[in-house]
């Protein structure tokens, strides 16, 4: 299995344990985590390129 594989399981788990035990409260942490970690990987790759206009 590849990384998002386990990733997207996870992300399975997680929602199941949402629903079955009815903590919404957990669904936007997780989004948050996950937009915040793509801010970060995304701001990493892109800081050399920012560099190189100046």
């Amino acid at each position: 299995m590849n990384k998002w594989a386990y990733v997207l399981r996870l992300l399975r788990e997680i929602g199941g344990f949402a629903v079955h035990h009815k903590a919404w409260w957990i669904v936007p942490i997780v989004i948050i985590l996950l937009v915040l970690s793509a801010v970060i990987i995304l701001g990493q790759t892109a800081a050399p390129f920012i560099y190189t206009l100046w």
